[in-house]
């Protein structure tokens, strides 16, 4: 597999992506306004203590007070070492309200919630994670070797600080002690300056920054695996050089120049960033996933799509979910989907399908950095997994929720913002003495409250006993619209129309008239305009003919072929 870490840096934005054989699979992007704050740690001041909660609210000096649950506030291992059980724990015989403490954020402010702090330091290296609040050794889960799993501990049980503890991370594998130890001693300083900006400062403050963007991905991605780094400038070779010079100084030869204006779309990364963002995501096969993420989970349905099979049914499910099964891998780590994970897979009947499947997406989990467990298949036939949550998502970090609909995906239709329109319309038309009701409302309800010639509107006009002018304004969203008594005479409404019976016009045909789907609209400084058969046309532009003009909206007729895009 051929892997190579892409490079794009301006004022405004750092953007890693990581690709193996071309496949984006990850996406960092660090921009001044969504600076991760998972890995900083600060001295923060303890605001309130919730014992019906077990936990505690602490001010670190952001927005929101982060919050401490009471595992994380306790000394780590106590059990073993003191023979208490930490369930049966008071939080509040640890923390008191006003107490000054050193606190990590684990977990990324969202929403209304604040982030998660813990008490339990780490300080990441190249090849170790050291503890300064434990005495503990533990090996990377990842190192699968026995033999080198056993050489490892023993050189960390050598090397660790008195009162500290250390992990051997998954890098660390075939290193000799004099890196680890060179490594550690890095972390033990680096401890020390921490203590003494603490002793120094008053709360809330930062103590440390953790590493910025490029930093982490050369000290935790760039390994002997990866065969180049590729950036596209001069001056960004320099900056990574000196990152690697101070990492792994051993792969400097990797780096690489690739001069162009954007190297994202030499590599097709900003189109495969554009696909990742969508809900489907279609299968070579043919089959597809539909991935809806919500605050609580994250749902994926496994359907077969185009895809028919060549031999029996049995066997196109099973291909498609083998398929599926890999992309949904690549899918979370590319997203960076993090908690609850439901997969919806297509039902087979053979269990020792479903054994081989979840083998498949095992398999295919390992290839992620980040730590995925995948626990079983439900009765209902649902396959239940976690991925460790590791910062903002792509979603988030990239776009927002929707203003208008508030991350719902669905407005009302042009049918049901006529009928409140209409319901406006009539309460109005029995409280005012004006001759006349104006109408603003977006185009597509603006023609549905029309109707085909007019008839809706002529209804409507009858029902409430007043003219009704309509106004289609494209620059309404489909569920805002004013309703408002108008005092002009009729005769002077009908003046008020941009086109006259017999002109030409060559407009865009915007959409299908909403209950005749043979004609269509188009718009003529934001008058309506209903062309008879337009519908065939939408998207393009045509000469059309005024026929008939109404106080509301136009109708208009085709010319002849030959006129069309004239």
């Amino acid at each position: 597999m051929y892997q190579e870490i892409v490079i794009k840096t301006n004022y405004d934005e750092t953007a890693v992506a990581v690709l193996e054989d071309q496949q984006l699979v990850e996406i960092h992007i660090d921009r001044g306004s969504n600076q991760p704050l998972a890995g900083n740690i600060y001295k923060g001041v303890v605001e309130n203590v919730l014992p019906g909660m077990q936990a505690a609210f602490v001010d670190i000096g952001q927005e929101k007070n982060s919050f401490l649950y009471v595992m994380d506030a306790l000394p780590q291992h106590l059990e073993e070492q003191v023979g208490i059980d930490p369930s049966t724990c008071d939080i509040g015989q640890f923390l008191k309200t006003g107490q000054e403490i050193t606190v990590q954020i684990v977990k990324e402010q969202a929403g209304t919630k604040g982030a998660r702090v813990t008490t339990h330091v780490t300080l990441p290296g190249r090849y170790m994670v050291l503890m300064p609040t434990v005495a503990y050794i533990g090996v990377s889960r990842r190192i699968e070797d026995e033999s080198e799993r056993e050489r490892l501990k023993a050189l960390a049980g050598e090397l660790v600080p008195e009162g500290m503890g250390l992990i051997v991370r998954t890098v660390a594998v075939g290193i000799g002690k004099e890196e680890m130890a060179a490594d550690i001693a890095s972390l033990v300083r680096e401890w020390k300056t921490i203590l003494s900006k603490s002793y120094k400062t008053k709360a809330p403050c930062l103590l440390r920054k953790d590493a910025s963007l490029l930093e982490k991905l050369v000290r935790d991605v760039f390994t002997e695996q990866v065969d180049r780094i590729v950036v596209e400038n001069p001056e960004s070779k320099e900056k990574v050089s000196a990152i690697v010079q101070n990492t792994v100084p051993c792969l400097q030869n990797r780096i690489f120049i690739e001069a162009q204006q954007d190297i994202f779309n030499l590599y097709d990364i900003n189109g495969q960033i554009e696909k990742a963002l969508k809900r489907k995501v279609w299968l070579k096969c043919g089959g597809y996933l539909i991935i809806d993420q919500t605050e609580a989970l994250t749902v994926i349905d496994v359907n077969t799509g185009k895809y028919v099979g060549a031999h029996n049914l049995a066997e196109t499910v099973y291909h498609t979910n083998l398929e599926a099964a890999a992309e949904i891998a690549v899918q979370l780590r590319l997203r960076n989907i993090g908690g609850i994970v439901i997969i919806d897979f297509i039902d087979m009947e053979e269990l020792t399908s479903w054994d081989h499947l979840l083998r498949v997406l095992e398999e295919n989990l390992k290839k992620d950095r980040t730590k995925a467990n995948v626990l079983g298949v439900t009765h209902l036939g649902l396959v239940e997994m976690t991925r460790k949550k590791n910062g903002h998502g792509l979603i988030q970090v990239l776009q927002k929720e929707c203003p208008f609909c508030s991350g719902k995906g669905y407005v009302l239709s042009e049918e049901s913002v006529s009928l409140q329109v209409k319901r406006e319309i009539v309460k109005l038309a029995a409280e005012t003495e004006a001759p006349s009701i104006m109408v603003e409302v977006n185009p597509m309800a603006a023609s549905y409250l029309i109707g085909p010639s007019g008839k809706n509107l002529s209804s409507l006009e009858a029902r409430c006993g007043k003219n009704v002018i309509i106004k289609g304004r494209a620059d309404l969203l489909m569920e805002d619209f004013t309703v408002r008594p108008f005092y002009e005479e009729e005769e002077q409404t009908v003046q008020m129309a941009p086109v006259e019976i017999g002109q030409e016009y060559y407009l865009k045909m915007q959409e299908s008239q909403a209950e005749n789907g043979l004609d269509g609209i188009a718009r003529y400084n934001g008058f309506v305009i209903i062309v008879e058969n337009g519908a065939a046309f939408a998207g393009q532009k045509i000469w059309v003919k005024i026929t008939k003009v109404l106080r509301t909206h136009a109708r208009a007729e085709l010319l002849s072929k030959a006129n069309v895009n004239r």
